[in-house]
């Protein structure tokens, strides 16, 4: 069975209330522990009610250490008093988690988390997105995952559509000619430019990663207010993702397909998140990714460049395939809902294999992002892969 045909059998035996066995060689439900943190991203999105009525898995406990929020917490997942805790190094004590979901939206709490649940002895670890701030804290929660023996897998969540593998074969087989390039926008609201390369972009550099592959190198230039980007306009990120400047950003990577990515992102750029996505671009074709929408792909064929008097017409593409109507039950739920993830980390953990989108995803992703800040940095000097800097490249910008 291929990888596209096990993701529709497992998420249509998901979807039909199968269960498997989860981790536990006793027959006793998972032990999920959640960690939040609500004055710095509370729970994400959804990652702590996501695991209530989840087949198999328990909720036993729930850190935050805002007292409000940890009686919210409490309140909402049904537990009780006695397991919420302000600390999460004394929640994974005294509960022991096979599974640990790592839930604040800001980025800085994430790798303290995840060493922390590691170093537990957690099987598995489902945390928020963006990854981590710098390469320096990606290289410290891979090397606790390896040594710990435990999975982890990032809420990008279209990353775990079905559809996927479908869009690859169809690029490869020919279905729009002969790719020539890819294009990917940000949502390109208030947060134009290095944040929404940080916060949204990151859904989009990990979907490149799985179509064209590794990076190879990388040059950038990020405007503030129309004027290249100066040690003036370097500010502290929201949502603690570091330094970051201005609010415009046109990045060019090589990737080790050939193909060239392009990312951009402007700050009140037209209508709000009409451009967040990705766009494939060949001779006979256009594939277009819209993240978080169903379906998530469309095909418009024909040439780009020779315009017709006839309009084309857009394709939805399914994990069935061009024009087939989606096969998979609730597939909004299963890729929105993180249900499709979960299912992933739960049988990465089984076969022992990676998750779909795991601790190295997540660190070049966040090394494609330090990447353009290093180009802008140095002038627009075209930054090779692997980096060699550990940190963010603003520290030094002077």
């Amino acid at each position: 069975m291929n990888r596209r045909e096990t993701l529709q059998s497992l998420l249509a035996a998901a979807a039909a209330g199968a269960t498997s066995p989860l981790l536990s060689a006793d027959g006793k439900p998972s032990r999920v522990a959640v960690m939040g943190h609500s004055e710095r991203g509370s729970f994400g999105h959804g990652l702590d009610t996501v695991w209530l009525g989840f087949p198999g898995v328990e909720i036993v406990g729930v850190s935050d250490p805002v007292e409000k929020g940890r009686a919210d917490a409490a309140k909402k997942l049904n537990l009780s008093p006695e397991a919420a805790f302000a600390d999460f190094n004394e929640l994974l004590e005294k509960t022991s988690p096979d599974l640990v979901a790592v839930a604040p939206r800001y980025v800085g709490p994430h790798a303290a988390m995840v060493i922390a649940a590691a170093k537990a002895g957690a099987k598995g670890i489902y945390v928020e997105k963006p990854f981590c701030r710098d390469l320096a804290e990606a290289d410290g929660m891979i090397e606790a995952c390896r040594e710990n023996g435990t999975k982890l897998a990032i809420a990008h969540r279209n990353r775990y559509h079905p559809v996927l593998p479908v869009v690859r074969d169809l690029i490869e087989e020919g279905g729009i000619g002969t790719l020539l390039e890819i294009r990917a926008r940000g949502k390109e609201d208030a947060r134009g430019g290095c944040q929404d390369l940080w916060v949204l972009g990151s859904h989009l550099l990990n979907l490149v990663h799985y179509f064209a592959g590794d990076p190879l190198s990388c040059s950038a230039t990020i405007f503030a207010d129309g004027k290249p980007a100066t040690a003036n306009d370097v500010v502290e990120g929201a949502e603690e993702v570091g330094l970051i400047a201005g609010n415009e950003i046109h990045a060019r990577y090589e990737m080790a397909n050939g193909v060239p990515l392009f990312f951009d992102s402007i700050e009140n750029a037209g209508t709000r998140e009409a451009g967040f996505g990705i766009q494939f671009v060949g001779t006979e074709g256009i594939i277009d990714l819209r993240a978080d929408r169903e379906p998530l792909a469309h095909l418009l064929a024909g040439s780009p460049f020779q315009p017709t008097p006839d309009p084309g017409s857009w394709h939805p593409v399914t994990s069935g395939g061009v024009g087939v109507p989606e096969p998979v039950p609730e597939i909004r739920r299963q890729i929105g809902g993180h249900h499709a993830a979960i299912h992933d980390l739960i049988a990465a953990i089984e076969e022992d294999r990676p998750t779909l989108c795991n601790e190295e995803d997540g660190r070049t992703v966040v090394a494609m992002t330090m990447a353009a800040f290093a180009s802008h940095v140095e002038d627009g000097r075209r930054i090779a892969f692997p980096l060699e800097e550990k940190q963010n490249p603003f520290l030094r910008f002077g």
